[in-house]
């Protein structure tokens, strides 16, 4: 395959070589799926029978697409797709042969339909036989066990879930229902709820980062808590959550966590919140609901953050923030004050240039 064709297969998204594909579905049931309102195109040409999703710019007659940007307009206004997801402001730039799904949220519209089409694998309930199962697991109807995943004594595993290859569930874990654990994850010392998905390569429940210093140097302190995620949670590829010292370290429901996030002992988040990519959260901090934090921020131990606080990028949080902040800067500082002191350093090196 030549460099040319490998890009031409990577426009469009979806291959079935790599992901699950369903339907087709009519316009009637896009519309209800991703809550939208059909409009019509001017010429009142309709697809029947749509097929998969893809970009504006490839999309053809069968697929749909979406625009929640104004700067896309062009593409829009060349598209071949099918049907278009879009808010009202742009409904009346859709091309003569494009039916529009008009709703307040396209991209949020965007997501439920692509996921109609392309939903997330079923467990097909086969135990690969190079798998290791302890004979006193409880394992759950239509559970999915790959290669050589292994599973410990007193392990109990709802129903349809997924546990993919190389797989170590230590003694005594729990795991419900619909859950997807990806190859290589490593769970110890963890009680986890329904519809949690681990990516690969994610650790859970390993000793906090807990000692004491004694005459001779460091002596450990036995971590005796437990790590527990609630529904829904998601956990990203390489990402670790350390188990408890004497309580457990908690993950609220909804919460999604991105690749390469450290989360220390006895820490606890609350319900949805975002923690990005190489940030790291020490031990016994505490968040709110819906607290967001960006990119290789970091946290000291023993804080508090706020619910529906946002803490920005490279942040480096050494004291409590409060409910609905949004901080930057280390040490941790308000946005319109971070920028300020940027202003006024700017001046003052200009000043000292002249």
């Amino acid at each position: 395959m030549t460099v040319s064709e490998m890009t031409t297969n990577e426009t469009r998204p979806g291959d079935s070589r790599f992901f699950q594909r369903s339907g087709p579905f009519g316009l009637e049931q896009l519309a209800e799926a991703s809550g939208s309102e059909i409009v019509a195109s001017a010429s009142g040409k309709n697809v029947a029978a749509f097929r998969g999703v893809a970009p504006l710019h490839v999309a053809g007659p069968d697929e749909v697409s979406f625009l929640d940007n104004r700067r896309y307009l062009p593409l829009l206004a060349e598209t071949k797709a099918g049907a278009v997801i879009l808010s009202p402001a742009f409904s009346d730039k859709l091309p003569p042969d494009t039916a529009g799904l008009v709703c307040k949220a396209p991209y949020l519209a965007w997501a439920r339909v692509a996921t109609l089409f392309h939903p997330d694998p079923k467990s097909t309930g086969i135990r690969h036989p190079t798998a290791c199962v302890a004979d006193d697991a409880e394992i759950g109807e239509n559970v999915e066990i790959g290669p050589f995943a292994v599973i410990g004594s007193g392990v109990r595993i709802g129903r349809d879930t997924i546990v993919a290859s190389h797989v170590s569930i230590g003694q005594s874990v729990e795991i419900g229902s619909r859950c997807r654990i990806g190859a290589n994850a490593a769970i110890s010392h963890a009680r986890i709820g329904d519809r949690v998905t681990l990516y690969p390569g994610v650790r859970i429940g390993q000793d906090g980062f807990g000692f004491a210093v004694g005459p001779e140097g460091f002596e450990t302190v036995p971590q005796l808590g437990l790590v527990v995620l609630e529904d829904g949670v998601e956990v990203g590829a390489n990402s670790t959550i350390d188990r408890g010292s004497m309580r457990d370290t908690l993950i609220g429901a909804g919460t999604r966590i991105d690749n390469l996030v450290q989360i220390g002992h006895n820490a606890r988040l609350g319900r949805c919140c975002i923690v990005v990519s190489q940030a790291g959260i020490s031990g016994s901090t505490e968040l709110g609901d819906f607290v967001t934090i960006a990119a290789q921020a970091g946290l000291i131990g023993h804080i508090k953050i706020g619910s529906k606080a946002r803490i920005g990028a490279q942040c480096g949080v050494m004291s409590d923030v409060d409910a609905g902040a949004d901080v930057i800067g280390s040490p941790a500082m308000p946005f319109r004050e971070f920028f300020r002191n940027v202003a006024t350093l700017r001046k003052l090196s200009r000043k000292s240039s002249d």
